[in-house]
């Protein structure tokens, strides 16, 4: 462990160095025991809080993407029973274009009833009704 630790003294000095503008081929001395000791618990700290904090981040990333998985399946269910709907009300409005066309034809013909419907009802204008009396003036075979 020292020989990481002292390689990594190396590093910072380095670059602490080479950051304010000084020489960096120098012999940058080792660090005693004590020193080394401490350095290499504080590295050792170090990375575990950088991998307990990068193990949240990822979790939380994958979590998210869970939930935008979910709430994107919702959407698309939701478009999709939206369509079946327009693709139901579409045939039942075909079905009652084709009802209204069958309705129209029957009335034009002639109601299509088993009675006969006075003309006041299949024609636009009332035409006046026979009156009783003259039924009564034909003569009847007795």
């Amino acid at each position: 462990m020292p020989h990481y630790v002292q390689a990594n003294h190396r590093l910072a000095t380095n670059m602490q160095r080479r950051l304010i503008g000084r020489a960096t081929d120098i012999h940058i001395r080792p660090l005693n025991e004590e020193k080394a000791i401490q350095a290499a618990t504080d590295l050792l700290g170090e990375l575990f809080i950088f991998s307990v904090a990068c193990g949240a981040i990822i979790f939380e990333v994958h979590r998210s993407g869970k939930s935008e998985a979910r709430k994107e399946e919702a959407r698309k269910k939701a478009l999709e029973e939206i369509k079946e709907k327009m693709e139901e009300l579409e045939r039942e409005k075909q079905m009652m274009k084709l009802r209204v066309a069958e309705v129209e034809r029957v009335t034009r013909v002639g109601g299509g009833w088993p009675w006969v419907l006075p003309r006041a009802f299949t024609s636009g204008a009332a035409q006046p009704e026979p009156e009783p009396e003259q039924a009564a003036q034909q003569p009847t075979a007795a």
